[in-house]
């Protein structure tokens, strides 16, 4: 039973996203996560920066603090900090802003949680060229 749902999932992954049909797999984090492309930095501002508080933090500012966040929880949480390191990113921190961000917190969650965050953080930015280092 359990064999059948499996595939049936991966089935309906792979008519979701055509590319997962190319070895990725649906069931692992990395997998998964490629279910969800990063959102653009205008959808990103919409929904989690000044649409609606004018004069509240952009959607960077709020992502930087998502992930000073997840790493004094101990980075614990993999998919989440690659998905937030990915969407900052898009909205527009430069990698010295990311490594910046994760490095204060090692005053608060420990070298370890830092360390982890920085490595979880290097396989999202690896493939991004930046000016700013």
């Amino acid at each position: 039973m359990m064999a059948q749902a499996q595939a049936q999932y991966q089935e309906m992954v792979k008519a979701m996203n055509p590319d997962l049909a190319a070895g990725l797999d649906p069931m692992s984090m990395k997998g998964f996560e490629a279910l969800w492309p990063t959102m653009p930095k205008e959808v990103m501002e919409m929904m989690f920066g000044k649409t609606i508080n004018k004069d509240g933090l952009d959607a960077k500012t709020r992502l930087l603090l998502t992930l000073a966040g997840l790493t004094c929880q101990g980075a614990q949480a993999d998919s989440a900090v690659r998905q937030t390191v990915r969407h900052a990113v898009e909205a527009g921190a430069k990698k010295q802003e990311i490594v910046e961000t994760i490095g204060q917190m090692s005053v608060f969650a420990g070298i370890p949680a830092m360390n982890r965050a920085l490595e979880l953080a290097q396989e999202v930015m690896a493939d991004k060229k930046d000016d700013e280092t």
